[in-house]
């Protein structure tokens, strides 16, 4: 059974969100629900796949034991704490290395769906504990943070303290109320995301080309525009359909799942556009590597400039987005590409007495938005591999 695809996925969940609304209704904590529901949805989820079953089992094991040991590291103030920490991240990673490596090779070692997401929580939880913000965690709290359904395939990425402190204190009465009104809305909206917008935006991805038509230099120009104009939008709304749901089935279940997307069509620029778009990613990845990889370059003096650090902080970032997506050439060429709009971005507007002068006038904001689009949707063409296609396309020719 698919997460948020599957019909039975919708039955099960509008049956299994009766008791957690009944608790939430009372002002009680529905953790222990919780992740007994959890578990058995991903019991659903990896019926029919055994492999990816075992992988999981794999998967916790190891998180578990990694983050634990982190934290008897930590607490009992190891001497060799900061040694064993890094083991224990890289420990943490391998599963994810390993999934994204062979499938390189079309085959799958320890990979799962939903290890990419998993992954990310496993790490931040890591880093926090040796940064000394996690300094006591209970195994039934840090498996629920892990298995939490409602986020498992498709994120939103959350963060170990905010969930933890939510499911420690559950909303009252009145607070629950207004939050089960809020999620009903989001899930509805989700629908409509993911089963009307982006089913029109895919149907137009293939009807719209096919009906252009390449017979002249300028409908294979039109053709490719309206594919790629029509893949982003479709990208937009079946992932913002999918975190939507998922906010509204956390909301249900007295969890405030953080918002993914926020208007980013309406970007003035691509630092902007990352604020927007897959915000839990980007911002997940602001906090635990651009603030590092830039904090390190600033101690060892790498760059006189601090502008020139955020490039490198930026550079970091997206390429490391690329591969976590997968190890191909699309997807690290897009994580690159983004690195470099975001540094020459930081650039510009650092260094430019034209943008400093022009920046609050209604023209340059609507040329700058012009631009900022033009370059997401090549992106998404950089993603989807139409790039790709159209350059093997034309040497062939």
């Amino acid at each position: 059974m698919s997460f948020y695809i599957d019909p039975a996925f919708f039955i099960i969940v509008g049956v299994a969100m009766v008791p957690a609304v009944l608790l939430g209704l009372q002002g009680r904590a529905s953790k222990t629900y919780g992740l007994g529901l959890s578990l058995v949805m991903l019991g659903f989820l990896f019926c029919r796949d055994l492999g990816g079953l075992a992988a999981f089992a794999v998967f916790l094991a190891v998180s578990c034991g990694a983050a634990f040991a982190t934290l008897h590291w930590f607490t009992a103030e190891d001497p060799r704490r900061i040694l064993k920490y890094r083991l224990a991240l890289v420990v943490a990673l391998l599963p994810l290395v390993s999934a994204k490596v062979s499938a390189v090779f079309d085959a799958n070692i320890l990979g799962f769906l939903g290890i990419s997401y998993l992954t990310f929580k496993s790490v931040q939880v890591i880093i926090e504990i040796r940064d000394g913000l996690i300094t006591q965690m209970s195994f039934a709290d840090y498996l629920y943070f892990l298995v939490f359904f409602p986020v498992f395939t498709s994120g939103p990425i959350m963060r170990s303290r905010d969930f933890m402190a939510q499911i420690a204190e559950p909303p009252d009465h009145d607070e629950y109320v207004g939050l089960l009104a809020k999620g009903l809305g989001w899930f509805v909206k989700g629908v409509v995301y993911s089963f009307l917008l982006a089913g029109i935006f895919h149907w137009l991805l293939w009807f719209g080309p096919s009906a252009i038509g390449t017979a002249t230099t300028s409908d294979a120009v039109l053709a490719a525009l309206v594919q790629g104009l029509c893949y982003g939008l479709y990208l937009f709304f079946d992932f913002a359909g999918y975190s939507l749901m998922a906010m509204g089935v956390g909301a249900a279940m007295g969890v405030r799942v953080p918002a993914n997307f926020n208007a980013p069509f309406a970007s003035l620029d691509i630092k902007d556009f990352w604020n927007r778009w897959h915000i839990t990613l980007s911002f997940w990845l602001r906090d635990y590597v651009f603030m590092r990889v830039s904090r390190v370059a600033v101690k060892r003096k790498w760059f006189k400039d601090r502008a020139y650090t955020a490039c490198l902080g930026f550079m970091c970032n997206m390429t490391l987005m690329g591969l976590w997506h997968g190890l191909t050439v699309d997807y690290i060429a897009y994580g690159i590409y983004h690195g470099l709009l975001l540094s020459i971005c930081e650039l510009y507007q650092r260094k430019s007495k034209f943008y400093k002068a022009h920046k609050k006038e209604t023209w340059y904001k609507v040329l700058s938005w012009f631009i900022t689009m033009v370059a997401v949707f090549f992106g998404f063409a950089l993603f989807s591999g139409q790039v790709t296609t159209l350059v093997l396309g034309a040497m062939n020719v």
